[in-house]
């Protein structure tokens, strides 16, 4: 299929391209379409359609950054953004086979199961999550005329994320031998995962039947940052002091966030990159290499 892409030459929009293109698809990067493309801007996202002419759609552009200080953005771009995707696609009268959507596991913020279900009632706790849970209820309606589903993603990371995120910033820390790290609460729990996991992910979900309109994408195993960084000095051999900054520490800190991958693997079988141990050696040899 011919797949328009928002946010394709973003981290994740990179490596699901590529795997868009392995796979025999043929990705076009929304911003290749039209150099001018705004996601806030439903004229811009039109002439995008309207360049790229799909047969799916897989929209990633999003304002990710949940300690982003600009929360009137994770709104235009993550919730009216979303929205003007989908009048686009209405607008264009295409029939289009599959149109994929990310929302983020962070919608389901403190919850009190785990692991966590796509039943599971969210509970956002900062504006990023709350931007996202919004965009769901408003795509939501758009179900019945356009073949949507939607995905929230687990915490995942790999070679090219920005240092600004945690696990990269860990990463680059032990590649560059430094002393010391300062980080925030380091006893929080994540279900961490491989990009290229995520990629594989988005690409069969254009072809899956997938039960409801909601699937986590995770690997269902809670992960410490202690765990994390017990890794990678054990993969580095280099020993790091951790400093506990106050500043760091998120006044509405979602302690654990741990999936249930059962939904996901049903629809789309065993995917690859499940290894987490081999994701941050990937990383740190990429980080290692790059000095």
């Amino acid at each position: 299929m011919r797949v328009l892409l928002t946010g394709g030459s973003g981290f994740t929009g990179r490596y699901v391209a590529e795997a868009l293109a392995l796979a025999g698809h043929e990705p076009v990067d929304a911003e290749g379409a039209d150099r001018g493309f705004d996601l806030t801007r439903f004229d811009s996202v039109v002439a995008a359609m309207e360049a790229a002419r799909p047969e799916a759609v897989i929209h990633l552009a999003a304002r990710s950054f949940v300690g982003d200080s600009d929360a009137t953005a994770f709104y235009s771009v993550n919730t009216v953004g979303t929205t003007n995707v989908l009048d686009a696609v209405l607008a264009s009268a295409r029939a289009l086979r599959r149109i994929v959507v990310a929302s983020s596991a962070n919608v389901y913020g403190n919850a009190l199961v785990e692991p966590i279900t796509e039943s599971t009632l969210p509970a956002p706790v900062n504006h990023y999550a709350a931007s996202k849970l919004a965009m769901e209820a408003l795509v939501r309606g758009y179900a019945d005329r356009l073949p949507i589903v939607m995905t929230r993603p687990f915490n995942y990371t790999g070679v090219g994320q920005s240092a600004q995120f945690l696990v990269p910033k860990l990463v680059a820390h032990f590649a560059e031998r430094r002393a010391f790290v300062e980080l925030g609460n380091i006893d929080v729990v994540r279900d961490f995962s491989d990009v290229r996991m995520v990629a594989q992910a988005y690409v069969r979900l254009l072809t899956a039947q997938v039960p409801g309109s909601v699937t986590n994408l995770c690997c269902g195993v809670g992960r410490s940052l202690r765990w994390v960084l017990a890794q990678l000095q054990q993969l580095s051999g280099h020993e790091i002091e951790v400093r506990v900054n106050p500043a760091f520490v998120r006044a509405s800190e979602v302690h654990r966030l741990v999936g249930s991958s059962s939904t996901m693997e049903a629809a789309l079988g065993v995917l690859p990159y499940r290894d987490f141990r081999e994701t941050l050696a990937w990383m740190l040899d990429a980080s290692t290499s790059s000095k």
